[in-house]
């Protein structure tokens, strides 16, 4: 369940990258591993190239650019939009390690 939310939120993102012109310009050149590591469960990695998200892989990754650090139910909450990411940030149910400027990016994926 979770592997399948991970994917339909790549998918949603490389579309929206697809069709904005300005949000391709902004990512390009861009070289970043951002890693989703749940409290529940395992951890998973991404890699954010030539403004897309590619190789999407069931592993933990120590040098990533921006770790997402969340339990599983927030986070299908948070790709299924049914709750913020400044809501969960509020409620400590969401823990971003990473630059200001890989946090700030982080927005264009949720």
């Amino acid at each position: 369940m979770i592997e399948e939310a991970l994917a339909r939120l790549v998918g949603r993102f490389n579309q929206k990258v697809d069709a904005s012109p300005k949000l391709q310009e902004e990512l390009s050149g861009l070289d970043k591993t951002i890693a989703v590591h749940l409290t529940d469960g395992p951890t998973y990695a991404a890699d954010l190239r030539q403004a897309h998200l590619v190789n999407l892989r069931p592993e933990a990754t120590p040098k990533a650019d921006l770790t997402i650090t969340t339990d599983s139910e927030t986070f299908t909450r948070l790709v299924a939009k049914e709750m913020g990411p400044m809501k969960a940030l509020a409620l400590r149910k969401l823990v971003l390690e990473g630059s200001l400027e890989d946090k700030l990016t982080l927005r264009k994926l949720l």
